[in-house]
């Protein structure tokens, strides 16, 4: 063998190396999550090797790999697409153009990304607001909100709860031909916590008269107290979302200070005079025995104060929806949750739906066992359509 060709079987070894990711065996179509996977990994390890050299923050890095995927907002033969403002706030407005006699549902979508990725214009949030206008004949407001590190709790969740009451008034429902009895309110990830949350926030606002329908809950993040559950455990190294980065992303929306990052890594952030909020937390009680499978639940370590004494943020409810008490909770309209079997929140959203059951709220749990986090918006592949439909589904049968 040639010196040549030796040089290009050690490259094509390392590149399959690199490519490579072991899946789980239930995973749909592998390779095409090893090729997401892959492109992904490759933005994070450029990322942060920027960072490293100092020469640009993690997350703003990372925001320029994700703009590429950004769409115009452009109509087309079924949803008229147009952009604006609600109370200040950007968001993108998709109405279907056919016809409707009788007044539509109306949907106010929160995307995903951390709290400081992502945006309203992203392609694959872009298509999912348009499948959701035309399929179920409603108006769906798509909202942006200012984005970590620039900007941090409660910044993202404010704009979010400021866009939500503008779109709440009756005048602005009148405007744009939306039934006041259906609305719901939906998000994924970063955007299923702040939906959870904003929709908590309400229940106690008494200048809004229209309440809310539903609330869909994609794969929702819910509490950054304890990152040691067994989803955490067992997918903590699992392609798109790993423990390390969801600790990076928790922490970013409170400080770019990185010190809280490493006291959630080690379970270590949370005061002593906080530990009452564990019960809203514990996942021993919270899970299903089929979720805990032999994990024994470790206590957490307190810290001092200092740290909540200079983020509080991250024992805000608003920033935390599962640390709501049950007095919030009875007064939640039916929820419609997603988890995925492979992705380190899945225990966030299994324990909200037990204590949302246990409140007597009424709740469709869809777990899906060969989900993974990001599965919902892996367009073109057959889980993300069996998703979309599901969704879509009960959204047609619920709003």
């Amino acid at each position: 063998m040639g010196r040549k060709s030796l040089y290009l079987l050690i490259l094509g070894v390392l590149l399959a190396y690199y490519v490579y990711t072991p899946l789980p065996e239930n995973i749909e179509e592998p390779w095409r999550l090893m090729w997401l996977n892959t492109h992904l990994k490759t933005i994070v390890h450029l990322a942060t090797f920027v960072e490293l050299l100092g020469l640009n923050h993690f997350i703003d890095s990372m925001m320029i790999g994700m703009s590429f995927s950004e769409v115009p907002p452009t109509s087309d033969e079924n949803v008229t697409v147009t952009e604006t403002t609600f109370n200040d706030v950007p968001v993108r407005v998709y109405v279907p153009k056919r016809k409707s006699e009788a007044l539509r549902r109306g949907m106010f979508y929160i995307h995903g990304g951390g709290w400081c990725l992502g945006s309203a214009a992203l392609q694959n949030y872009d298509l999912l607001s348009r499948w959701t206008a035309d399929r179920l004949d409603a108006v769906v407001i798509s909202t942006d909100y200012r984005l970590a590190p620039k900007y941090h709790f409660p910044t993202q969740f404010e704009d979010v709860y400021n866009a939500l009451r503008w779109f709440l008034h009756e005048k602005v429902l009148a405007k744009y031909g939306v039934n006041p009895e259906r609305v719901g309110v939906s998000g994924d990830s970063a955007g299923g916590n702040l939906a959870a949350a904003v929709t908590q926030q309400l229940l106690g606002d008494v200048d809004v008269k229209i309440k809310l329908k539903v609330q869909s809950l994609i794969y929702p993040a819910l509490q950054p107290l304890d990152l040691d559950s067994p989803s955490y455990r067992e997918n903590s190294d699992f392609s798109i979302l790993s423990k390390s980065l969801m600790a990076r992303f928790w922490s970013e929306y409170f400080t770019t200070d990185r010190s809280l990052e490493k006291a959630m890594l080690s379970h270590q952030h949370v005061p002593v005079e906080s530990s009452h909020l564990f019960k809203f937390v514990n996942w021993s009680s919270l899970l299903p025995e089929r979720f805990i499978k032999g994990h024994v639940y470790n206590n957490p370590t307190y810290d001092s104060s200092e740290l909540s004494k200079k983020y509080p943020g991250f024992l805000d409810v608003r920033a935390a929806p599962l640390l709501a008490d049950d007095d919030t909770l009875r007064g939640l309209p039916l929820t419609y949750i997603i988890t995925c079997q492979h992705d380190v929140l899945r225990d966030d959203g299994i324990m909200y739906v037990t204590r949302l059951r246990n409140a007597g709220v009424r709740v469709t749990h869809n777990h899906v066992e060969d989900g993974f986090h990001g599965a919902l918006l892996f367009l073109n592949s057959k889980i993300s359509y069996r998703m979309i439909n599901q969704y879509i589904s009960w959204l047609s049968e619920n709003l």
